[in-house]
């Protein structure tokens, strides 16, 4: 399980693929609504100027003393829905998100949103 406090020190860890490879360096994470526990991370990709945050699944994640490890492919994660900098994540966003990584996707019952940034 993941404590949310332990997430805090996470953010600007450099984060690698299921091959070891960099992907990019962790910038925020996203809780599941229902359960208020981690569901996803956004990695700061892409050149020094034009910066985007991936969305990638914290399930099955690995710490290191320096790192995140993702069981996913560099590949995979790359071509994942991305947002800018400056932006937050759009509602009808979110399930393209779930659909990519072949995850199911669940509004609350009110049609509440499945993310939220902490």
């Amino acid at each position: 399980m993941i404590l949310p406090a332990d997430i805090r020190e996470w953010r600007n860890l450099n984060v690698l693929d299921s091959g070891n490879h960099k992907i990019g360096v962790l910038e925020s994470i996203y809780v599941d609504t229902t359960t208020d526990e981690p569901a996803m991370a956004t990695i700061r990709t892409g050149l020094p100027t034009r910066h985007r945050l991936t969305f990638v699944p914290l399930d099955d994640v690995t710490l290191g003393p320096d790192y995140v490890k993702v069981p996913y492919a560099k590949a995979l994660v790359k071509k994942a829905p991305t947002v800018g900098m400056d932006d937050i994540l759009p509602a009808e966003a979110e399930k393209a998100i779930f659909q990519h990584y072949e995850m199911s996707y669940q509004t609350g019952a009110g049609g509440e949103r499945q993310l939220a940034r902490r």
